[in-house]
């Protein structure tokens, strides 16, 4: 059975590598890890914000499935989760970073009984202060990394893939908090390489967020290049320990950030900057080291079930998602999937500065089409109009495909029993206190 090391960022857009064709980020061990990978061009973190997208990782399981539709809820542990999964096929199983489904306290121990089946555990629920950053281990005491904690969790992870031993398999993450903001926190060396006034921005990018925009990004990319240092330092550990062609490694992040594209910044709006996330799978005792690219969608549900199928082992019942091994192996064709995506209640800055909305759409391969409770509000020709600049919802040129999605929308509703309540409705209904600003209140 082959290892499993799953690596993520918070809050990476998916354009944001060399390999995806940014003209401004430096990236040279994604660049060559993307060489010797299948890359999933569309993938979905169907509802972009922390919590939500890694319950839905950790579980294979919808958000109105596991409960957690906004950040900070707890995860019940009412399904067989990834380690458990895994654990149960002998896999020895280990998590190091940002946790983020715990709901007790941002800084608040979390004892084995809630870290849902991981054993080896170096983990603080959630932290952004990269350079003094604490974690636990198996103990009550609050330990640092040292220095930036990328560089010293990835340091952890070389420890662990050195220590580990053959006897049995493991599933190890690894979960950085950068390059989520605050921006502007990354080691010297790294912001030193981008100057904001030297940067390329994208064409959807308001004339009035452009100034904002180019501050952000430099630090935002010199996160970037920090961790992508980082891969090359687990690469080369992998390769180093004869674990790099029986290990499948994934490179991957729970949502985008805007960055000012249309005018917004973060998270949970249902545009591609957003939305979609790079998603590096290598696997060199299957499938080579030779480059391949993946169009289909695949949402955050479907990584769990996925992964246990690349490793033939049992995917548990409870689990939502849908098992794209078979694909990847080419036995058989998934057809014109349309993956969910979804706001169920906003919260935080998009109340305070733009006005909320809950949505439901679906991304296709070439379609993003997105409903709010007062009827359709985008649709977009994501390969006419990569940046979605046009929006087409309502033009009778292309009512046809508007009512296709529309029908394909309300099959994913109907297939994840969702009414598609006000958020107010969806809060009471599960018994969630909230602030103003519709924000889980939550203390550090």
């Amino acid at each position: 059975m082959p290892n499993v090391l799953y690596v993520f960022g918070d809050q990476w857009r998916a354009q944001a590598t060399g390999y995806a064709g940014d003209p401004n980020v430096r990236t040279p061990n994604l660049d060559a890890l993307a060489a010797e990978s299948i890359s999933f061009t569309n993938a979905v973190m169907g509802c972009p914000v922390c919590s939500p997208a890694r319950a839905c990782l950790v579980t294979g399981r919808y958000p109105l499935t596991h409960g957690v539709f906004m950040n900070d809820l707890y995860l019940k542990h009412d399904a067989v989760s990834i380690a458990e999964a895994f654990g149960k096929a002998g896999y020895d199983t280990a998590y190091i970073g940002k946790w983020h489904l715990d709901g007790h306290g941002r800084s608040t121990f979390i004892p084995k009984e809630r870290r849902q089946g991981f054993g080896f555990w170096r983990s603080m629920e959630c932290t952004h202060d990269y350079n003094k950053s604490y974690y636990y281990a198996d103990e009550p005491t609050k330990l640092l990394w040292n220095g930036y904690d990328a560089i010293a969790q990835t340091e952890e992870a070389r420890r662990y893939l050195e220590e580990h031993g053959s006897e049995r398999p493991f599933l190890l993450f690894l979960s950085w908090g950068p390059p989520h903001s605050p921006y502007g926190t990354a080691p010297d060396e790294y912001r030193a390489i981008y100057r904001p006034d030297s940067l390329a921005l994208r064409p959807n990018v308001p004339q009035e967020c452009e100034t904002l925009a180019r501050q952000r990004l430099a630090g935002y990319y010199a996160h970037i290049s920090a961790m992508d240092h980082c891969i090359g330092m687990l690469d080369q550990a992998l390769k180093a320990n004869d674990l790099d062609r029986d290990t499948i490694l994934v490179f991957t992040s729970d949502h985008g950030d805007m960055l000012g594209s249309h005018g917004y910044w973060g998270k949970q709006v249902p545009y591609d900057e957003s939305i979609l996330v790079p998603f590096l799978l290598r696997y060199p005792a299957e499938f080579g080291r030779k480059a391949r690219r993946i169009d289909v969608p695949i949402n955050t549900p479907d990584i769990m079930p996925t992964l246990l199928g690349l490793c033939g082992t049992e995917i548990p019942a409870t689990v939502e998602g849908s098992d794209y091994a078979p694909f990847i192996r080419g036995d058989e064709d998934p057809g014109d999937v349309a993956a969910l995506i979804a706001a169920y209640a906003p919260f935080g800055d998009w109340i305070k500065k733009r006005g909320a909305v809950e949505y439901r759409g679906v991304r296709t391969e070439r379609y993003t089409y997105v409903r709010t409770l007062k009827g359709p509000w985008l649709l977009f020709d994501n390969e006419q109009d990569p940046c979605q600049m046009a929006n087409l919802c309502g033009q009778p040129a292309h009512a046809k495909v508007q009512r296709r999605l529309g029908r394909e929308l309300g099959q994913k509703l109907k297939g994840t029993t969702d009414a598609f309540l006000p958020s107010e409705t969806l809060i009471k209904e599960y018994g969630i206190l909230v602030d103003e600003t519709g924000t889980v209140p939550y203390t550090d």
